[in-house]
């Protein structure tokens, strides 16, 4: 076998589609699904290695822009559809996929690489950093009750097929995205992935619902989910499935939240991957019979250390100069001096001594503002050099928002 890493051709999806099914349990995935997956695979970005006329190692990219600390919508490759046969592990099949990836995405301009990892132990060696985490919750709706801010009920709701408002939902989520860091510019066809519905992913539960929000005639929000109904010996024990939810304002925000509290015959309401800062936490009775639970969402690597630095901004000056090891893309090691504050940053090659030393790892976790350097640095994974340093880095590479991814890919 030879592991020389080649362009998907159109005709070879699906046998490539295959291999990543079987990959990741074999089970195969609805008309729907599958047909959504292939027009938006980007073919010429879309890597194979093939045994003879067998596909045994998958990799793809999406062409992303992300919001970073700033509001800067910035390109970054999507990193997807990863996988290698277990006929064929522990060839270098998956490292030589990395480094062709990476080398095309710095080819093309890109400065940033992003991805949401099945086994985060793998991409730590690439130089991906966990840099969003997200909250999930299963609220007792029986027992926890919300307190809701001023003008709640000045919001109007109204159930709406999920397609036939689509339009107006991508445009409040659109009107949210400089906001957050981490969050995805939705490129054309990637709204219908909210949507999506097959019958395989329901696990019984009702198809999917859309409430939207109003305040003075325009749409402010609006949340997705299913409804699962269940009786016990003392009377309904239903389940909310929330999917998706957006808001323009606190108002609309807790109006939507109330709702998903208060359907009928439920009890429980189950959320997923939300932002780490989510307001519902801090509108809630008691936040302990929501049963809150973190978990790690985007890996982020700098594919150009430079690029990368100077496209956000930081919230407080900083001029510091970091030592940068990074392994797999030497192009990136060594001194950077970079000097920025609210308005913009510059980061270049500098001879001077060193400040702080990390690798490229940890400045992917630290760079959306959601990974603290000093926390990092109490880990032993970045090294203060000179007395003061870590703590200007730490306030200057924050972010007022937590980032957060909004879906997968």
């Amino acid at each position: 076998m030879t592991t020389d890493v080649r362009v998907l051709r159109q005709d070879e999806w699906d046998g490539w589609y295959a291999n990543l099914i079987r990959a990741f349990g074999g089970v195969d995935e609805s008309p729907e699904e599958r047909g959504l997956w292939r027009e938006l695979t980007e073919f010429d970005r879309s890597l194979g290695i093939w045994d003879g006329e067998v596909c045994v190692g998958t990799a793809g990219a999406f062409g992303f822009r992300l919001t970073v600390p700033g509001g800067a919508s910035v390109p970054a490759a999507g990193i997807t559809m990863v996988s290698v046969a277990a006929t064929h592990r522990r060839r270098g099949v998956l490292t030589s996929m990395m480094r062709r990836q990476l080398d095309d995405i710095r080819s093309g301009g890109e400065p940033l690489a992003v991805l949401t990892a099945s086994e985060p132990e793998i991409y730590g060696r690439f130089g991906y950093g966990a840099a969003t985490f997200h909250t999930s919750a299963e609220i007792d709706t029986s027992r926890v009750r919300l307190s809701v801010p001023a003008g709640t009920d000045e919001v109007r709701l109204r159930y709406a097929a999920p397609g036939d408002v689509l339009d107006a939902c991508e445009a409040v989520y659109a009107r949210l995205v400089p906001g957050r860091p981490g969050m995805l510019a939705r490129q054309p066809g990637w709204e219908r992935l909210g949507v999506l519905d097959p019958v395989s992913e329901r696990d019984g539960a009702s198809p999917l619902q859309c409430v939207v929000a109003e305040r003075d005639g325009r749409i402010t929000g609006y949340a997705r989910f299913r409804t699962k109904l269940d009786w016990g010996v003392t009377g309904h024990n239903g389940t909310v499935r929330l999917t998706d939810l957006a808001a323009l304002d606190p108002a609309t925000d807790a109006a939507l939240w109330r709702f998903l509290f208060g359907i009928d015959l439920t009890t429980t309401l189950i959320v997923r991957g939300r932002p780490a800062d989510d307001a519902w936490q801090h509108l809630v009775s008691d936040i302990r019979r929501c049963r809150p639970r973190l978990r790690d969402a985007l890996y982020l690597r700098l594919v150009d250390v430079a690029g990368a630095l100077e496209a956000r901004t930081y919230q407080a000056p900083v001029d510091l100069v970091f030592e940068v090891e990074d392994t797999f893309c030497p192009w990136n090691a060594g001194r950077w001096r970079l000097t920025g504050d609210a308005k913009g940053a510059s980061c270049v090659p500098t001879p001077d001594t060193a400040d702080i030393a990390l690798s490229v790892r940890e400045l992917g976790s630290a760079y959306l503002g959601g990974v603290s350097l000093m926390a990092l640095a109490a880990a032993g994974r970045v090294r203060e050099l000179r007395r003061g340093a870590l703590a200007e880095a730490s306030l200057a590479f924050g972010s007022a928002v937590a980032p957060w991814l909004p879906h997968g890919f």
